[in-house]
């Protein structure tokens, strides 16, 4: 786990190793255990590394093996060890790293060598026999890709800050990022990103950049949505115990580390899961981690009672951290910080505190990120079920979408238009692609491959790394995703939604904690505002920046500012914090 950066110049230049220093200096944090570059002419690879398989400067990075392959890489393979075994015959290895493992599958496999890994990953690759360099990002995301073309090169890193820090980067605000953040609770997909000199390697993607400067993108993993002949006569138990049997593995899969993994632990359904397959695998003192908060406009502000719970039945070593609203209110500009894009929801400072406690103890976790996308948690999704094919758009549209086209012209400044309803023209497109049998099945495939990547996998991965925390999240483990994508989805939205998650539930865990009201990561100071977060947003809003910026009506904003908690999006956060923030996140960066 780390962080990655690198320069490829193109038609005989030479990469900059000095922009590769500044990029990595950006991301210490998230690789604070040591530093390394390499460099040949036209590419430059840097890496930032957080020590978690072989600790030794063995398994140091970039890394180079005898015929001159060379790998900066993040995130990690789970199934390393049975890779190695299969290579062994063919290969010698130097190091006990996932690493080179990484090295040698290209060597057998080529291109085709991502297909043999299992796990969380953003690798850059140099091939010299070929003259290209390979960008390879995850299946569903997980790990993060920043690319920024520029004359004559091209550069990439794991955090947008980072290119940023490199130089020479268009940092206006792109307009259709921001009519997507607007309209869907600030989630930009990729390839956009919040700035118009910044794109992400989309999920399940590889990139081969040639020394010409042409590159060329394969989409290499991407699920169908639709039943399969062969489990036509499975009944709930099969599919009940099929998942079962998959998650456990998941979680086995996750434990792999030299150093010891711990579990956020929400008191939620899906963590509490985690936990139980986890005492099921035999790991006795397991590490758990919660937090809470004072509550505010009748919210709670905590869980504790269930994860409480679920520490005593499972007797794991459980920490507690509560945060007052006095407390709370400086760790803002923290998470701020942390953003590499601007990100509006309410539980990313609470994901940034925690974050912050866990690395006292450990430096790796295990938490419940993905199960409501996968599964079908979101109270938006259960309409669905009943919705023919045809009308997920519609249904979708309806239940999810912060602000209209047209309510959008009425709170953007007029030269912040996209001129078109970019937003509702890739909903559409998405919904409407083949490969899902239902309306369910097609706005699941749309949460899971495209949104959530920008959303709660963003989240977790940038106030984690934050504090050189690696987390992993079994519920994205791809073969589990696939399973789940062929599951009828009457049985995902059944009680209530994750209706098979909770009858697994009802078998590990007691019965408190899975039949109750669905529970969020509550953060209630952020969902009504109270000071001294007002006063914090009207000073974003009206700071020197944001007025010669001139993003939003200031009549609307002004409006809002004299009713702060007046208007909720359709998830129920607070839509004057979605504009305060965005403008906080500009200014502390110094972009747009």
């Amino acid at each position: 786990m780390c962080g990655i950066a690198g320069e490829i110049a193109f038609n005989g230049r030479k990469a900059s190793r000095e922009a590769v220093l500044k990029m990595m200096e950006s991301m210490t944090s998230r690789g604070p255990d040591g530093r390394g570059t390499w460099e040949s002419g036209w590419v430059v690879l840097g890496h930032q590394r957080l020590s978690i398989i072989d600790l030794s400067e063995a398994g140091a990075q970039p890394m180079v093996d005898d015929g001159g392959l060379a790998v900066t890489f993040n995130g990690c393979i789970y199934n390393y060890k049975e890779l190695r075994r299969e290579l062994e015959p063919e290969f010698t290895f130097r190091s006990t790293s996932d690493t080179e493992v990484i090295l040698k599958a290209y060597r057998k496999w080529g291109d085709d060598f991502v297909h043999h890994l299992v796990g969380m990953f953003a690798i850059a690759l140099y091939d010299p026999q070929r003259q290209e360099v390979l960008l390879v990002r995850d299946r569903l995301g997980i790990k993060p890709v920043y690319v920024s073309q520029l004359p004559g090169k091209l550069r990439f890193a794991s955090t947008l800050p980072a290119l940023v820090a490199s130089g020479g980067v268009d940092t206006s605000l792109d307009q259709a990022a921001l009519h997507h953040y607007l309209s869907w609770h600030s989630i930009v997909p990729a390839p956009r990103s919040i700035l118009r000199g910044v794109q992400k390697l989309p999920a399940a993607t590889i990139r081969t950049v040639r020394a010409d400067g042409t590159w060329h993108d394969r989409e290499y993993w991407k699920p169908e949505y639709t039943r399969r002949p062969e489990r036509a006569a499975w009944t709930a138990e099969d599919w009940q115990d099929a998942v079962r049997a998959a998650l456990r593995t998941a979680v086995r899969r996750r434990m792999v580390a030299d150093v010891p993994v711990g579990v956020l632990l929400s008191g939620g359904l899906d963590s509490s899961i985690l936990v139980a397959l986890l005492a099921e695998e035999g790991q006795h003192g397991l590490s758990t981690f919660s937090i809470g908060f004072d509550g505010a406009g009748g919210d709670s502000g905590n869980e504790f009672v269930y994860s409480d719970l679920i520490a005593r039945e499972f007797g794991t070593r459980h920490e507690r951290l509560h945060v007052s609203t006095a407390e709370f209110a400086p760790s803002i500009h923290g998470a701020v910080e942390a953003m590499s894009e601007p990100m509006a929801s309410h539980d990313v400072t609470a994901f940034h505190l925690l974050s912050k406690t866990v690395a006292r103890h450990l430096k790796v976790v295990q938490c419940g990120q993905g199960a409501d996308e996968v599964f079908g948690g979101y109270a938006y999704h259960q309409p669905l079920a009943s919705v023919p094919r045809s009308g997920a758009h519609a249904a979708f549209t309806a239940s999810f979408v912060d602000h209209s086209h047209g309510e959008l012209l009425e709170i953007l400044e007029p030269e912040w238009y996209s001129g078109s309803d970019v937003s509702n023209r890739v909903l559409a497109e998405d919904l409407a692609a083949p490969g899902a049998d239902t309306a369910l099945d097609a706005v699941l495939r749309l949460d899971t491959h495209l949104l959530m990547v920008d959303d709660p996998v963003k989240r977790l991965d940038n106030m984690s790394m934050a504090w050189g925390i690696e987390a992993r999240v079994p519920f994205l483990d791809h073969e589990l995703v696939e399973l789940a994508a062929s599951c009828p989805p009457e049985l995902k939205a059944s009680g209530g939604g994750k209706g098979i998650l909770k009858d697994l539930g009802r078998q590990l865990l007691p019965a408190a904690v899975v039949d109750r009201p669905k529970g969020y990561f509550p953060v209630p100071a952020l969902r009504h505002l109270e000071e001294p977060f007002i006063t914090m947003v009207r000073d974003a809003l009206h700071a020197p920046a944001a007025k010669q910026r001139g993003i939003f009506r200031p009549n609307h904003i002004d409006r809002l500012l004299a009713d702060p908690n007046s208007q909720r999006t359709p998830v129920k956060s607070n839509v004057l914090w979605q504009f305060a923030l965005l403008e906080m996140w500009l200014q502390h960066h110094g972009v747009g």
